[in-house]
């Protein structure tokens, strides 16, 4: 790996890394005497990515409790107000219809504009509960050869800090189904599942990733004659629909949407489309992965402000 730069701001250290086709920016955390490697979200905030509604609504629900919800525009997540669910479910369904029609009319929404209530989730985002993770997530890409952002990218979001199965069987950190990790080396059987050891759910990952969904992603775009670069920020969004969706169901979406350029459009249009079996939860995967990586960068600088403002006494660090 080469390092272009490399620099300290107390205790944090910023490095660029580049090997193959990918760069991306590294922060490094001390904390104590352990080191926490984690992805930059710099190229977010400077392409404007990071003030999208779509990734502040999800920021705001990733970080509200369940007991609250976001009535929001469902094109834009365009949040409209914030409010109780216990005091959302009070009412008949002739009263939320009614309450609904009300804030198009307060908004200048269109009567056909639909309108959804999404409950907060920070029951599951467990943010500091997953954060240990990330570092060695990274690492088992960087030594697969793999671009370190999509570790970090699919740990924030697919099973932050817990070991759930989901309702389809995917299982792991990396919430991986039983026959594609077989088919990337892991055995899953009655009596053994390597998807809960981190390490070699973190290699079928990245292998997952460097031999199918990267590759798959190319060919899509190829198909379509779009020019791309591997280290954008919009092409790893695209490996990562292929990644939660499939292939062929990020394909039907693409030849729906029939994009002539390589950009943002692109996955913002994923985001309003729908086509096979690419629907509404494929549309918010991406959406959650900004919204996430938003979340842990600021998570880490506000530690650190914390720390500048306490008295530092000797031997503390």
């Amino acid at each position: 790996m080469k390092q272009f730069f490399y620099f300290f701001i107390g205790l944090l250290s910023f490095s660029a890394v580049s090997q193959g086709n990918w760069y991306a920016e590294q922060i490094v955390v001390q904390q104590g005497l352990k080191k926490h490697t984690l992805m930059g979200a710099n190229q977010l905030i400077e392409e404007k990515i990071a003030s999208l509604p779509q990734a502040q609504f999800w920021k705001q629900i990733m970080q509200l409790s369940p007991d609250s919800c976001l009535i929001n525009v469902a094109s834009s997540r365009y949040i409209l107000k914030k409010m109780s669910i216990k005091d959302w479910h009070k009412q008949s369904e002739q009263e939320k219809t009614a309450f609904k029609d009300s804030l198009k009319a307060t908004h200048h929404l269109q009567s056909s504009e639909r309108i959804f209530v999404t409950t907060g989730k920070n029951d599951f985002y467990r943010f500091h509960a997953v954060y240990p993770s990330i570092s060695e997530g990274i690492k088992a890409f960087e030594a697969n050869q793999v671009d370190p952002w999509y570790a970090q990218a699919i740990l924030l979001i697919e099973s932050p800090g817990q070991l759930k199965k989901s309702s389809v069987g995917a299982y792991g950190a990396f919430q991986l189904m039983p026959g594609v990790a077989r088919a990337m080396g892991l055995t899953v059987n009655r009596s053994v599942d390597e998807r809960k050891d981190f390490k070699r759910s973190a290699y079928a990952a990245s292998r997952l990733i460097k031999t199918i969904c990267i590759p798959e992603a190319k060919k899509i775009l190829e198909r379509h004659q779009i020019a791309y670069r591997e280290q954008d920020l919009w092409f790893r969004l695209f490996v990562l629909h292929v990644y939660h969706a499939g292939a062929l169901n990020v394909a039907a979406v693409i030849q729906k949407i029939q994009p002539n350029t390589g950009s943002m459009d692109i996955i913002k249009s994923m985001w309003q489309n729908t086509a096979a079996s690419f629907g509404n939860n494929s549309q918010n995967y991406t959406q959650l992965a900004l919204a996430a990586q938003l979340i842990i960068n600021e998570m880490v600088f506000q530690w650190c402000d914390e720390i500048y403002e306490q008295p530092i006494l000797q031997g503390s660090l």
